[in-house]
Parts: structure tokens; sequence; C-alpha cells
């Protein structure tokens, strides 16, 4: 993986604002630590990071190829997982290659099929393709939408990035929010409207969407959607495809020449893909897998199980790697360290994310770069499989609203009065907006649309939430970290199962869990599905506790925008706090550590409300 950026400016020379572009660069260092390049064509720049992974010497960017008189040239951040058929292909129709890197094939992807290159790709990323003889600019985002690419557009020019961060250091954008990125930021904070930059004027390409700039005018196009389509499989069709797709996601991203680990929790998602990783390592004579896992310090000891959250992972996590015959190591965080770096995490994502969610994950993923550039990881199994609470209870499945935020309440409540008089319809809009969109069958049963609406919300707001956690914060530390269960071809199965198929058994994931189980252990293939691990311990409030309390005292815009009484009431009664502010586990410590990062981005990036 890697940074990207790019400015086109119909009158400019962009020879004149090398500085600029440097600077636009230094800020996506993190994401490509190893090499960095910049090429320049009259009124057309393009930056690139790069973190290596494969093809060291013939993979280097900015790529430039000439191609019958003309010239292309790329930067591309991602990874191809169809490179081998897609090389094979080109080759046939006269290409030659001077390495084995997927920006090549990428790139020449594009000099044969035009802006049509893109639904023929199946991988994660984001690219821009620079075409000297059309003086245009081709941007594309990954069809699942895992690798991020942020764009501003003014008269005359165009500025693009894998992040927030480098459109700033152009100076031409500047980081004022208004009516629209406030609501965005209290009431559907840490989701983000797909498109939406929250920043006044940033947007982002949606995922499965690709633009040409050209002639001083932005074109975007959405090349992929899931469609509604029949499901023909019979029981055992489904059950043997399912396992035969997610089986060659993983083994197709088992490709690195780099050093590779794997996120191990205990949990259905991730011990699929240890378990098919080191068979196929055993297989190929590669040796033991390395599998790492997440805790906090004295967490044991005050762990509580609820409903979201019946049991602990580690006795899981030691019987996986057993199992699997796993090298394994635990991380244990701590917890003030946890809320220090919420800050960090800020500055990972250029806004106000998912707190301690992201902080671990940041600081986890920092631990495991000391060993490995690239790691799997589990992510979306939930979301495409119905994973969640919300899939299975009644009483909110039909619930018009979204099912991991379904009272503005709580975000009304540390508002002062009168202020965001729309945000509940702000949000409202949103949702409808996302579920008229979804795609069905004149056929459908009622339970099989609401599904596919669900799996529509889960998809373009939950999933996509996760998604830039998880870009955002292994990628601060220059660490890859690839998701098989967002492959797309597993993505369109899902949506047209049957729930009484995927739900098999009335289990979450059930028709995964029925796939895999006669290579998991029991214990671990049927265990009820617990979320990702968050501190219990009663330190990480206090700290946080304490800090909100300074905030308070400061007077700046965020504090002008914040009831102080309310917050205080959430300090000094957390357990009043019943309806998460996000997601299943975001109560009274992480709506305080949402105040605490808001604190920071406010000052860090002086943010203006306009």
């Amino acid at each position: 993986m890697c940074g990207i950026a790019g400015w086109v400016e119909r009158d400019a020379d962009m020879s004149m604002r090398i500085k600029l572009l440097n600077n636009m660069s230094q800020t996506l260092d993190r994401r490509g630590p190893d090499e960095n390049g910049i090429y320049i064509n009259k009124n057309t720049a393009l930056i690139h990071r790069r973190l290596i992974v494969i093809d060291r010497e013939n993979g280097k960017q900015p790529m430039a190829v000439n191609h019958e008189g003309k010239t292309y040239v790329i930067v591309y951040n991602g990874e191809l997982y169809n490179t081998n058929e897609l090389r094979e292909e080109l080759r046939a129709d006269g290409f030659h290659f001077r390495g084995h890197s997927d920006t090549e094939v990428v790139l020449k992807m594009y000099i044969k099929y035009g802006e049509n290159c893109a639904e023929r790709l199946n991988g994660i990323f984001a690219f821009a393709v620079f075409n000297s003889d059309e003086k245009s600019v081709f941007m594309c985002r990954d069809k699942i939408g895992v690798k991020p690419l942020f764009y501003y557009e003014y008269s005359g020019g165009l500025i693009f990035a894998s992040e927030i961060k480098a459109l700033f250091a152009s100076k031409i954008v500047k980081p004022k929010i208004d009516e629209q990125g406030l609501n965005e930021i209290f009431f559907l904070g840490p989701s983000r409207t797909p498109s939406c930059g929250v920043f006044k004027g940033v947007k982002e390409l949606s995922p499965g969407e690709c633009a040409v700039y050209k002639s001083g005018f932005l074109c975007r196009r959405q090349y992929y959607t899931v469609e509604a389509k029949e499901h023909s499989d019979n029981e055992a069709q489904t059950i043997e495809k399912t396992r035969a797709l997610l089986k060659d996601a993983i083994t197709r991203q088992l490709v690195s020449d780099v050093p590779m680990c794997y996120f191990l929790s205990g949990g259905l998602d991730s011990s699929i893909i240890v378990k098919v990783a080191s068979d196929y390592c055993k297989e190929k004579k590669l040796g033991k897998i390395n599998t790492y896992s997440v805790e906090y310090r004295d967490n044991q000891k005050y762990f509580k199980t609820s409903k979201f959250q019946p049991n602990a992972d580690y006795e899981y996590i030691s019987t996986m790697s057993d199992f699997a015959d796993t090298r394994h190591r635990e991380v244990i965080l701590d917890n003030k360290a946890l809320v220090d770096a919420l800050y960090e995490s800020v500055e990972a994502r250029d806004l106000p994310g998912y707190v301690d969610v992201d902080s671990s994950l940041l600081l986890f993923c920092r631990e495991v770069k000391q060993n490995y550039t690239v790691a799997l990881s589990g992510e979306c199994a939930d979301e495409l499989f119905g994973g969640y609470p919300w899939y299975h209870d009644e009483s909110i499945l039909f619930d018009d609203c979204f099912p991991w935020s379904k009272s503005q309440k709580i975000r009304r409540f540390i508002l002062n009065d009168g202020l965001l008089k729309n945000g509940e319809e702000y949000v409202r809009q949103k949702y409808l907006d996302t579920v008229n969109s979804a795609p069905k069958l004149k056929s459908d049963s009622k339970l099989d649309r609401r599904m596919r609406e669900m799996f529509y919300l889960n998809f373009y707001w939950f999933m996509q939430c996760l998604l830039e956690r998880k870009d955002r914060c292994s990628m601060f530390s220059g660490l890859e970290v690839r998701v098989p269960f967002c492959d797309y071809r597993l993505v369109e199965y899902a949506y047209n199962m049957p729930w009484s198929l995927k739900a098999y058994n009335g289990r979450e994931k059930g028709i995964v869990r029925k796939a895999f189980e006669d290579i998991l252990p029991k214990e671990i293939c049927w265990r009820k599905k617990s979320p990702y691990p968050k501190t219990h311990n009663p330190v990480y409030f206090d700290e946080c506790a304490k800090r909100v309390n300074l905030i308070l005292k400061k007077k700046n815009p965020l504090t002008e925008i914040l009831n102080k009484n309310s917050i205080q009431t959430i300090i000094e009664n957390p357990d009043a706090i019943t309806d998460p502010w996000y997601g299943q586990l975001m109560k009274a410590p992480q709506i305080l550590a949402y105040i605490i990062e808001l604190d920071y981005w406010f000052e860090k990036y002086n943010v203006e409300i306009v």
C-alpha cells in the first residue's frame, strides 16, 4: 500500500509549485516510508509515497509508459488480486512487462481499456492515470471502498490525495466546516456520508466510482454496484460456493515479497483466514505462519459479560493458535496509552473517529509493524453475512432508522440548545437515501427485501467506517492490512443469498459457519459473535473524564457548541447512558473520548466554522 496525490490546474506551471508538492508528499510519508517520487508535466503533477511490498526494483512510481507515441503515468495505492490473469491477457494482446508489480498491470489495463478497465480489476486500490495525449487524469477507487481517494475541485483546478491532510498542504484547501459538516460530525460520526469529506468542498470517490478530469471539468461515474439477482444455488451448492469463494479470496491475498502475518481474535472470521493460510503455507512448504492478538492491561480482572460481548477472546485465541499451529504473540495495551493515542488517531483519520477502537488498532499495528509489513484481517464478514445483533432482533430489524444509532437523543444531549436544529432530519434523509437505493427483486419476501436494505445500510455506512479505521490506523505505521472478506465476488454472492440460507440454523453468519465447520474446531466455528475487544478497566474512563474536565474549562469553538452540564452528567453518572453513541459498545467512556478527539481536531487542524 502507498499514498498518492495529484494536482491539476489549467493555467498553472506545476514546476513552480515544487515546495507545495513536496509538502503534500511529506504529509503522506507514513503511508509510504520506503520511497517517494513526483511527476510533473506542465499543469499536472502526480505524487507517490511507496510502501514496498512487491517488486522493489520494477514497481517504482510514478510509473510512466510510452505506448504508440502516447505517454501514460500512474500513481497507485493498493493490491490487485487477479494480477496473473490480467497480465497473461495483456501479454496475449502484445503487451510486454519489465517486472511483476501489479502497478504495471493496472497501468497497461488502462492503456488497453481506458476508463473501462475498472470493471476488470479485483483488488483494493485507489489510483490515478495521466494521459498526456488527452491531457486528462483518470481516477478510480476499488469496488468495495477499501482504499481512500479524496479530492477538491475549484475553478480551473483539481487536487486529490489518499488523505485529507495532503489537500491542506496545497494551501488551496482550507479546514473549514459548515452546517453539513457539523451534522456529519455530531449526528452521524464516526460514520460519514459516502463521498462526503466533512470539510467544506472536500469530497471522496465512493466505492466503485471513477472519474475523469479534463479541460477543467470533472465527470464522475459509478462503474460498480451490487445488483439484485435470483439465487439459483441449492443449499449444498451455496455452502460449497461460499467456502470456495472465501478460500480463493484468502489464497489470492497471500502474495508478498515482504514478511506477512495474521490478526487472530479467536472469532470465526479471523480463524478461517488463519486456518486457510496456515494450510496453504504448509502445502507450499513455507513454514509456520505468525499470528497476533490484542488485549488490554488487567482486562480479565474487569471483564463483564453483556448481550453484545458474551465472552472474552483469550481462551479461543489459544485454542485456534494451537489448532492451526501458529507462532502467536499477544500485544497488551496500557489503558493510559490508549487515551494518549486518541490524538494520533485523529491525525491518522484527519477527523474524529471511532475513539478507543481506533487508538487500540493504531497501537496494535505499531507493534506488528516492528516485524511485519503485511497482515491479513477478518473485517467485513458481519456486514455481508448478517453477523450483528440488529440482523437477528426483530424489535430492531424493521425499525426505520440506522440500527447502530437508533436514537439521536444522546447526540442532542451534549449540544447546546438551538444548535443544528435539522440534525435529526439530516440523519433521516441519509437513511432513506440508502434504503431506497438498495436493488430488490419483485419476488423478494418482506424479510429478504429488508435484508437487502440492511445489507446496503451496513455496506455503505458501518462497514465503510471500519474500513476507514483499518486503512488509516494501519497505514499510520506503514502496515498494509488486507481484508479477504471484501472480495467483490463474495460481496455479490452474499447480497443475493436468501436470508434463510445466510442465517443457516438461525445463526449469525450461519452459512459461513456451515461452510467451514469441517476445518475449524467446533467451539470456534459455532462460537457466539463477539465484537472487537474493548477495555473494561476503569482507568480508561477515569483518564478520559479527567481530560474532558480540562477541555470544559477552555473557551473555544468546540466548548461553545457543547452543553457542559450534560457532559458533566455523563462524567458523574456514566451508567445512565444506555443507548450507544454508535455501534454496540460506544457508551459513556467512548463519548468522553469522542469529545477529547473533537477538541484536539479543532485545535490541530485549526478548524473554522463557517
